[in-house]
């Protein structure tokens, strides 16, 4: 009886110890940043981070905001970041065809090439969209990571930004969304076949799209709908109801689109952040629309010092210990009402929340990237913090840029 006792306890011991590992405390040994080299004057990034499952690597679209945009490549096997090069060099643009920045998720296709968009990224874009010195319009391009060879796949609309796209698993063709007029963009590269979709917005445009192991590819309305391009029928599908937000009214504060995802394939769930500050659970089926979970929203601060709807976050990831981790900050957007931003834990079984860390904004100011992980359970995200002797340039104010690696259950600080 007690060699049995004795086994139990060890049991227990033994589990315990494995739960303690796997929630144990996050500290700044969880983290470290990686800068880019060769791009002295880089001032900031967006959404433009992706992982590549053929070649191990992270993709980064970096820009000054004036006249380059470089395409960065960390190797995850060999911990070494280094510059692909420029964009207007790589794919011998013409000066009228200059571009801002990459905005869109740089996502891996079928053929392991990895795909993004750009965007004008200054008030050119917006304001002299006809004039002879304004902005031609945003590209489509492939990146062949064992080639090392750019492709423009060429422009989606005449004068419109790309700001997003998302890439049809099974097909490998492109949606994208452009900007400022919101035209759905379908783009089957291979045979040099653009679809233009319609009108799916008004004047905000969310930056956001996504897809679904079924090679279905998503985005949001103005009313906060999910829109599915379908890949089995070849159909544009609208669901029925609003996604989930906090009570308030649209003409106030606008609600409508997703700012990041992290995808659990496994457990058959997309997990999505809103603008509107909700964390959503959408479970995608291959033909019409899936089961849609609100799960909680991102902070659970006081209402009196920000509305439960008012929280930015740009970014999500999800870790193999099956928790969520975001950063909430930006865009004069802070917890508590400090300028701060602060990374968060939540856990999708129990809706718990937690912050973790909390940085000043001269360490990070805004962080960005969508459900990107290798093999090993980092998670990536592109990041700037708030540098006083950089140029002021657009909604990023005066910033540096860098990548930012994440473990929640090991130390990869140096």
């Amino acid at each position: 009886m007690g060699k049995i006792k004795s086994a139990v306890i060890l049991a227990v011991v033994l589990v315990w110890t494995a739960f303690g590992a796997l929630n144990g405390e996050v500290t700044r040994k969880n983290i470290r940043f990686v800068q880019y080299p060769d791009f002295p004057d880089a001032h900031s990034t967006w959404g433009s981070i992706g992982y590549s499952k053929v070649h191990q690597k992270i993709f980064i679209g970096v820009t000054n905001h004036q006249d380059k945009v470089g395409l960065f490549e960390y190797d995850v096997n060999r911990d070494r970041m280094r510059l692909c090069g420029f964009l207007p060099q790589l794919a011998n643009l013409q000066d009228f065809q200059w571009q801002g920045k990459v905005h869109s998720e740089i996502i891996e296709g079928p053929d392991g090439c990895m795909y993004f968009s750009t965007d004008g990224g200054e008030s050119r874009e917006e304001y002299l969209m006809n004039h002879p010195q304004g902005y031609g319009g945003g590209f489509f391009f492939k990146w062949n990571p064992a080639e090392d060879r750019l492709t423009n796949l060429g422009y989606g609309l005449q004068y419109e930004s790309i700001k997003d796209i998302t890439v049809d698993r099974i097909s490998g063709r492109l949606m994208g969304i452009s900007y400022p007029q919101a035209h759905l963009l379908l783009y089957d590269h291979q045979k040099n076949d653009l679809r233009d979709l319609g009108r799916v917005g008004s004047d905000h445009v969310p930056r956001v799209l996504f897809s679904d192991w079924f090679g279905n590819m998503y985005y949001v309305d103005w009313r906060q709908r999910l829109i599915k391009y379908e890949h089995d029928t070849g159909k544009l599908i609208f669901a029925s109801d609003s996604l989930p937000a906090f009570d308030g009214t649209t003409g106030n504060r606008v609600v409508t689109g997703i700012t990041a995802y992290a995808e659990d394939q496994a457990k058959g769930v997309i997990y999505l952040v809103t603008y509107g500050s909700k964390i959503v659970a959408f479970y995608p089926t291959r033909l019409d629309f899936g089961r849609v979970e609100d799960l909680s929203g991102l902070y659970d601060g006081d209402p009196e010092v920000r509305k439960p709807y008012e929280y930015y976050c740009p970014n999500v990831g999800l870790g193999d210990n099956g928790l969520l981790y975001y950063f909430i900050g930006g865009h004069g957007s802070y917890v508590d009402g400090e300028e701060k931003n602060v990374m968060m834990e939540f856990d999708p079984r129990s809706k718990n929340k937690r912050i973790v860390l909390s940085f000043l904004l001269e360490e990070i100011s805004e962080v960005t990237g969508s459900s990107v992980k290798d093999g090993n359970g980092n998670l990536y995200f592109c990041g700037r913090r708030r540098a006083p002797q950089a140029e002021m340039m657009g909604e990023s104010g005066a910033s540096r840029p860098f990548m930012i690696i994440f473990n929640p259950t090991k130390e990869i600080a140096p």
